[in-house]
């Protein structure tokens, strides 16, 4: 960044559209609230089952790769 640059928030066009995304923003979780509250549960829900399903290659749940542990290999 050069020394003469002037900051995003300092420029007028950048402030007025903050201001209006933050009102935007305001108004849209102020009027929805009711419809988003119902679905939470069953998003909730949902994001349990993805990442179970998504988030188990990574522990080597893979059976093709796995083998059972001997009493030999344990101790």
């Amino acid at each position: 960044m050069s020394k003469n640059a002037i900051p995003w928030w300092q420029k007028k066009t950048n402030l007025a559209l903050a201001v209006f995304l933050l009102a935007a923003g305001y108004f849209l979780i102020t009027e929805h609230r009711a419809h988003v509250i119902q679905w939470l549960p069953w998003v909730l829900i949902l994001g349990c089952v993805f990442m179970h399903l998504f988030m188990h290659s990574g522990h080597g749940h893979d059976n093709s790769k796995s083998r059972r542990r001997t009493t030999k290999e344990l101790n």
